[in-house]
């Protein structure tokens, strides 16, 4: 009996001991798990040359299609995409008060031209009996003076005849230029006022990108400067660009400053409206400073002041070190690093608040 106590004790002490090793074990295996840190290496200021943003194509050249006086579309010959040439007739009006206009101003001409007549005929007359002596200096005078008022009034009433015949012109729109009707804002029947777009006509024969650019990085925006631009609804192919145009001043909309681009080397693939990306090469002319720069979210700051986490190591296995920096200003890129750090050594970028000087890390 007691030898089977012994026993019962003896596989107790057994399966406790072999439970208190698997705990162990997994104790040990939780020890080892290394924390996964994402790092950089620490480069110049301007490191980051190529910057892309976002803009629209249009045509350079874009005319708003109008009638200059009021009335009904009595004539529309536009569709969408349709091609015009130079000079083609597009649109009119019925021109009901300009033609009446214009039929006035013939009466008030042809009536300011019996005058004239009438004034010579009597100039001449008295002119006769002047030089013999039959009427008097002023009566002459006079009859000059009537003559010089008529044609006064016919020049008068002729300048009022042109510009009714403007008005009755400003009734017709014709193409200003060669190009593409790109929108129709009107139809025909439709009542319209002087000025009041009836379409949109792209005339450029170049493709332009429009797009802002922050305060940050303008100032290395220059005219004439080449970029690469892109389509997002044309797939795997490049464009050349040239800016041609640079804001000096802010957009209060925005809050950038606004950009235009010329493409080079057009394609008919790209139309009017289409989103692009324009990449701009700023090359090294902001490295020649020689100042180091971190990112903002990589630095902590303790009561020892601002450090980061270096990296030390590769792959699985690395380990990070508390590093105190000096900085200086806040730039695009992050900040300015006076002292603590050098070219080409790698620091933690995320997960800060949970390293710890010494900590064995695994590099993603």
């Amino acid at each position: 009996m007691c030898t089977m106590k012994i026993k019962q004790q003896f596989s107790f002490v057994l399966v406790l001991s072999v439970l208190l090793l698997a705990c162990g074990g997994e104790e040990k295996k939780e020890e080892t798990a290394l924390r996964p840190v994402k790092f950089m290496e620490i480069g110049f200021l301007g490191g980051e040359k190529s910057r892309t943003f976002s803009g629209t194509a249009r045509t350079d050249k874009i005319i708003n299609l109008s009638f200059r006086n009021s009335g009904i579309i009595t004539q529309f010959d536009l569709k969408l995409g349709q091609k015009v040439k130079k000079g083609q007739l597009l649109a009119k009006l019925d021109n009901v008060q300009a033609r009446l206009a214009y039929e006035q101003s013939l009466t008030q001409l042809n009536s300011a031209a019996s005058q004239v007549n009438t004034a010579k005929l009597s100039l001449n007359r008295i002119r006769t009996l002047y030089e013999k002596g039959s009427t008097s200096l002023s009566d002459f005078e006079a009859a000059k003076n009537s003559f010089r008022n008529a044609e006064e009034s016919y020049k008068s009433a002729k300048r009022g005849v042109e510009l009714q015949q403007d008005q009755i012109n400003y009734g017709y729109i014709y193409a200003p230029e060669d190009g593409t009707i790109a929108s129709i804002s009107a139809e025909i029947d439709e009542n319209v006022s002087p000025g009041q777009s009836v379409a949109v006509l792209n005339a450029g024969a170049d493709m332009e990108i429009t797009l802002g650019i922050p305060e940050s990085i303008i100032n290395g925006v220059q005219d004439n400067m080449d970029v690469v631009v892109d389509f997002t609804s044309i797939a795997e192919e490049q464009f050349k660009g040239r800016v041609s145009e640079v804001a000096p001043a802010v957009d209060a909309n925005t809050s950038t400053y606004p950009v235009k681009v010329i493409v080079t080397n057009p394609s008919d693939a790209i139309k009017s409206g289409m989103a692009a990306n324009v990449t701009f090469d700023f090359g090294d002319h902001d490295a020649t400073k020689n100042v180091l720069v971190v990112p903002a979210h990589a630095v902590g700051e303790d009561s020892n002041g601002r450090f980061v986490f270096l990296v030390e190591g590769e792959g699985d296995k690395a380990t990070v070190k508390k590093q105190g920096i000096q900085l200086g200003n806040l730039t695009s890129q992050g900040f300015e690093v006076t002292s603590g750090l050098s070219s080409g050594q790698k620091i933690a970028v995320a997960g800060l608040q949970t390293l710890l000087d010494g900590q064995e890390v695994r590099l993603q």
